[in-house]
């Protein structure tokens, strides 16, 4: 489990078959072989730690699932270390089970001064993003601000602009993680195919699953 708060960059060094290869920006404090690191925001098993090389193993989902192989060798990938209980959840509750990818349309500075991501909204997570809902967008935890039937818009502070690699994502693909409270309650609700049991939803439904 992570915050979708990014602790350092790093950069692709090698991408050959199911291994994964990235130098962090920084060191990492104590790495252990078998932690989980999210990388853009794809939970994956440290493998090796050599200085501040590190390497991954990929499965072919995850390739299947994720921008990891799009991305061209020395391009810039977000690194965060996973929760431990009593840290400061300063993001939100993030996975790093990726859903899918989608284009980054444009980013704009606004005219009060606030820059704006808008990037496509794929079909499969339309009925889990809403407005003001938390999205994990490159493993990075943001607030959707806009929404319509073909996209959605997130806001970069100044912070985010300076210690992610967001800013040089237009044009490109970016893994995107809806939020897990989001899909439990989208999952719930929804009427099974061929469920003839299915019933509508009431406040009584909502506290039986919990919700309330």
């Amino acid at each position: 489990m992570f915050t979708g708060l990014v602790e350092s960059c790093a950069t692709l060094v090698e991408r050959r078959n199911s291994a994964l290869v990235v130098e962090s920006a920084v060191a990492i404090a104590a790495p252990e072989t078998g932690e989980s690191i999210a990388v853009n925001g794809c939970c994956l098993t440290l493998e090796k730690a050599d200085g501040r090389r590190l390497s991954f193993h990929t499965l072919a989902e995850t390739l299947k699932r994720t921008n990891l192989s799009q991305l061209e060798i020395g391009e810039t990938l977000h690194l965060e270390r996973a929760l431990r209980v009593g840290d400061r959840l300063g993001g939100h509750l993030v996975q790093g089970h990726v859903d899918t990818t989608a284009k980054v349309r444009k980013i704009v500075e606004m005219p009060d001064g606030d820059w704006e991501m808008e990037i496509e909204l794929p079909a499969m997570l339309a009925p889990e993003i809403i407005l003001k809902g938390s999205i994990a967008v490159d493993g990075v935890s943001l607030t959707v601000c806009r929404l319509d039937k073909s996209c959605f818009a997130v806001r970069l502070i100044p912070e985010t602009r300076k210690r992610t690699a967001l800013v040089s994502r237009v044009g490109k693909c970016v893994n995107l993680e809806s939020d897990v409270i989001g899909k439990y309650v989208h999952h719930l609700l929804r009427p099974e195919e061929g469920n003839a049991s299915s019933r509508p939803i009431t406040m009584e439904r909502l506290a039986e699953a919990g919700l309330l």
